[in-house]
């Protein structure tokens, strides 16, 4: 079980990291220029390395179902972004992202959730249980216990500094 936990902050750096890639490739070709995506100072954002987590904990049973990964993913994410999405801003009156404005929002609703976003994160699905997850295991395996740990520790450490750092220098209502 505690190598879950080490697991479990890779997974979370790694969709972190992975959902930055995804928006600087989006907005790059839906604008036509670079915007730095996010609200940390690093190249990661939080609610992807959320996602991951409640994609990998809510599908790990039917991980051998293409399908299923695939499904799950978009339902699951797509509830979440609208959840927090709509409690930042009804609870914080903050918006880190609203449908209402992008670029092919087909199937938005109230700007917090659309088709792309929650078709995106199905793929994103896909892409965790298929190819990030079994990364992960293999870099689990070729190195010693203590250093696998170290490196978990150290990547999401420096994620959740990021992350503490950017509230302290621009509040809460800046985003998070």
């Amino acid at each position: 079980m505690t190598n879950f936990f080490f697991i479990a902050l890779m997974i979370l750096v790694f969709s972190a990291v992975g959902g930055f890639v995804y928006e600087t490739i989006f907005y790059r070709l839906a604008w036509g220029y670079f915007v730095k995506r996010g609200t940390t100072f690093g190249p990661w954002i939080p609610i992807y390395g959320a996602g991951g987590i409640f994609m990998t904990l809510s599908i790990w049973r039917w991980q051998k179902n293409p399908l299923a990964v695939f499904l799950i993913s978009f339902f699951v994410c797509g509830i979440l972004e609208f959840i927090v999405g709509f409690a930042l801003f009804h609870i914080f009156n903050l918006r880190l992202w609203d449908y209402n404005t992008e670029p092919w929002n087909f199937g938005n609703i109230g700007g917090y959730v659309c088709l792309r976003s929650v078709g995106i994160f199905g793929i994103f699905g896909f892409l965790l249980f298929y190819g990030v997850i079994p990364t992960i295991l293999l870099i689990q395996k070729k190195f010693p216990r203590v250093v696998f740990r170290g490196i978990s520790c150290v990547l999401s450490g420096l994620f959740v500094c990021d992350i503490i750092l950017h509230m302290i220098t621009h509040g809460l209502n800046h985003g998070i």
